[in-house]
């Protein structure tokens, strides 16, 4: 039998770590945001079945973060530097009305060219944001995401898009219930980590050699 055939056997564990690898250059290299199709377009490329079980999200996540230190170094450092330190001034705007909170790959790490600071607010009424930014003179384009919860249950939420200079950040508002009910990350499967101000700016002040040295948030 053909290793490809064989994916329990001895060779499963080098194929695995070779489609994470692909994976993670895919991602970082052609600005692949979905990790599925960026697992799928691995598979294709490397010959392989997409029949068998894919990589988990949590395995490629690392896997990008650590391309991103070796192969992007300092660009990469400071573009994440300069995405939370961007992060931390768009939650200072809404500290006063919708306590929001810090998520998504900006707290890992695992970011790219393609993404985009990701904040949660929370509001009565979700329109209350659109007012909020039109009051400030801030332009800003209305889109929705869906996202899962531990029940099973999938719900769009209502985002905000604006830049930042070359940054670009997304605010989902959520119910002020939701302040105590957390999504799932698709990255892991877990709920999402969510930071606060205070945490923001902890994270904004670890400099490029921490981060290239393997530094990440607890």
């Amino acid at each position: 039998m053909s290793r490809r055939s064989t994916p329990n056997s001895s060779h499963g564990s080098d194929l695995s770590r070779e489609v994470i690898a692909e994976t993670a250059r895919i991602i970082c290299e052609e600005d692949v945001l979905d990790y599925r199709s960026a697992k799928l377009k691995a598979l294709q490329r490397l010959g392989l079945s997409s029949r068998g079980a894919l990589p988990d999200n949590a395995s490629i996540q690392a896997a990008v973060i650590e391309y991103q230190r070796i192969f992007g170094g300092s660009d990469y450092a400071g573009h994440l530097i300069a995405m939370r330190r961007a992060a931390v001034q768009a939650m200072k705007l809404l500290q006063s009305g919708f306590s929001p909170r810090l998520v998504g790959a900006v707290v890992s790490g695992a970011i790219t060219a393609a993404h985009r600071v990701q904040i949660h607010g929370f509001a009565d009424r979700p329109e209350t944001l659109d007012f909020f930014l039109q009051d400030r003179g801030i332009p800003f384009e209305q889109d929705e995401r869906d996202y899962r919860y531990p029940d099973g249950s999938e719900v769009p939420v209502p985002l905000a898009r604006f830049e930042a200079g070359e940054i670009g950040i997304d605010i989902a508002m959520f119910g002020l219930d939701d302040l105590r009910r957390t999504p799932l990350s698709p990255s892991d499967g877990l709920p999402m980590k969510r930071l606060n101000l205070a945490d923001a700016e902890a994270l904004a002040a670890i400099g490029v050699d921490a981060i290239l040295g393997g530094s990440t948030p607890s």
